[in-house]
């Protein structure tokens, strides 16, 4: 395996690591690109538009500081360490900012609740972070190996950094705050994998021996550091897989609630336009002419079915939402979606 030379280290550093002035080239260029980046994926969140979000993934430059941590890692840069740490979060928090201001402006009355930019984004899996592992591993690659650099672009579009921040926004300014940590659960997903497989590869291809040739600040690299990578991974992967485990429980949720529903509606002449499931509470949506069926009717259905310990929220034509509780019989109509 061919491992990078003198000139390899100082291009990667070149390219990685941002410098501390405002005013600086590539620091104008990081802030510039990730304010456009962050409005171009909040205008296609709220438009629902994949090829919208897809050219902020492009654009977006937040792959940069977060690779460029992981290289500082490698080589025990303290100072490049804690500035790349710093870029991230006062990125990271500017995203979301700006997500929020959007969400302000527009201010859906479903609150994002129909989106599928949104629900695509608040229910991380296991397989969000193997995915991330593949596409980090893919990211630092591409940056040791200039021969696969055109590579890139589609390691952009498959790790999902700025789409997330934004839709942590958009979803805390409609008070959605348990998808808004599950949004930013995806992000924080992706950043500890590129982190990860980024040291990984560094590693692997001797960057710290380029480096010191090269004339690069070398520190002593400790163990304790790529156990404490490989720790914070580990710790990830323990919401994650509660997420799996919750989705998997929504979806045979939703497949039994769907049957029962449809025999209900049937008796008023209704027709069911969506059945879902969202943490644990069935989300049903009805279409019809007036009179509609009892929501109460529903409740007791489902509970014959076995679905007792699930919540029930109803959305009736008209706007009307009726929210019957588990383990009740009694439905009450809110103004609102609850989630």
């Amino acid at each position: 395996m061919a491992r990078v030379d003198a000139d390899a280290a100082r291009r990667m550093t070149e390219a990685l690591f941002i410098e501390r002035s405002l005013r600086s080239r590539s620091s104008t260029r990081f802030w510039a690109l990730l304010v456009l980046a962050s409005v171009i994926a909040g205008a296609g969140v709220i438009g629902d538009s994949t090829a919208t979000v897809i050219g902020a993934m492009i654009v977006a430059p937040l792959m940069t500081p977060i690779l460029g941590s992981a290289l500082a890692l490698v080589l025990a840069d303290r100072d490049h360490v804690l500035r790349g740490v710093l870029l991230v979060l006062l990125g990271a928090s500017a995203v979301v900012v700006i997500g929020m201001l959007l969400g302000w402006i527009v201010s859906p009355p479903d609150a994002f609740a129909s989106n599928s930019q949104v629900s695509s984004r608040i229910s991380p899996r296991l397989i969000d972070l193997l995915a991330a592992l593949a596409t980090g591993t893919v990211g630092a690659f591409a940056l040791v190996r200039t021969d696969i650099s055109d590579t890139l672009p589609g390691v952009a579009i498959a790790i999902s950094l700025v789409p997330p921040l934004v839709v942590t926004g958009l979803l805390i300014t409609a008070h959605r705050y348990h998808d808004a940590g599950e949004s930013a659960l995806l992000f924080a997903t992706n950043v500890a994998a590129i982190v990860a497989t980024g040291t990984i590869v560094f590693l692997v291809y001797g960057v710290r021996d380029a480096a010191a040739e090269a004339g690069l600040h070398v520190g002593e690299f400790s163990g304790r550091t790529l156990a404490v990578i490989l720790g914070v991974v580990v710790l990830i992967a323990v919401p994650l897989t509660t997420g799996t485990v919750s989705v998997a429980r929504d979806r045979s949720l939703a497949a039994g609630a769907r049957p029962v529903a449809e025999a209900w509606a049937a008796t008023g002449q209704w027709q069911i336009a969506s059945v879902e499931a969202r943490n644990g509470i069935i989300v049903i949506g009805v279409l019809g002419l007036p009179p509609q069926p009892a929501p109460a009717a529903l409740r007791t259905a489902l509970d014959r079915h076995g679905m007792r310990d699930a919540d029930l929220e109803l959305h009736l034509v008209g706007g009307r939402t009726h929210w019957c509780p588990a383990d009740t019989d009694t439905c009450t109509v809110q103004e609102s979606p609850r989630s």
